[in-house]
């Protein structure tokens, strides 16, 4: 899925983007942020370190979380991406509904949804072998059944993680350079 924005007229700033990397957990979502961001040279969150402590608990006792819960994280994110609306900012965010992803699209600045995608057999594999985060792969079902694909008229595109790091960030590179919008920077540290 890939929608363009309206571009810009010919001498008008590029206006500021937010570049939400989404997906279920173990995806890959912070290792194609981190490289994002450091390509764009701009700042970068991690969803996680937004949740309260009583949102960690849940998740650690392997209790999904309620939209009830997801609320005032899901706003606390949209309040830093509006801080930094004067660069843009890439956060990591599972965004797994599109009223999720409605919140986020508040923020000032132009808001732009990366979706990693990999397949279910490769998910439990990531997850059985990670160690140290709050998130239990017992919890991995409950993400999958809520994710709701990008809709038409959603800013973003759905990115396979089905081979190695490399290809995603130059899948994820490519799709911001047809995208006039998004693509500055990146055009002029990754010339075609």
């Amino acid at each position: 899925m890939s929608n363009p924005p309206a571009q810009p007229s010919p001498g008008e700033p590029t206006p500021p983007r937010h570049l939400v990397v989404m997906g279920v957990s173990g995806s890959g979502k912070s290792t194609l942020a981190a490289a994002l961001a450091a390509d764009l040279g701009l700042p970068m969150a991690e969803a996680d370190e937004f949740h309260p402590p009583e949102n960690i608990a849940k998740m650690a006792a392997q209790t999904p979380l309620t939209d009830e819960d997801r609320w005032p994280w899901l706003e606390s994110l949209r309040d830093w991406m509006s801080t930094q609306a004067a660069t843009g900012s890439v956060i990591t965010c599972s965004a797994l509904r599109r009223s999720y992803r409605d919140v986020l699209r508040t923020a000032a600045g132009r808001v732009v949804f990366l979706h990693v995608d990999v397949e279910i057999p490769r998910l439990n594999t990531r997850l059985a072998h990670r160690s140290g985060h709050f998130m239990p792969p017992a919890l991995l079902e409950s993400q999958l059944s809520t994710l709701e694909a990008l809709e038409p008229g959603e800013d973003g595109v759905v990115l396979a993680n089905d081979t190695t790091v490399e290809n995603l960030l130059e899948s994820a590179r490519a799709w911001l350079r047809s995208n006039a919008s998004a693509s500055d920077s990146i055009d002029e540290q990754n010339p075609s």
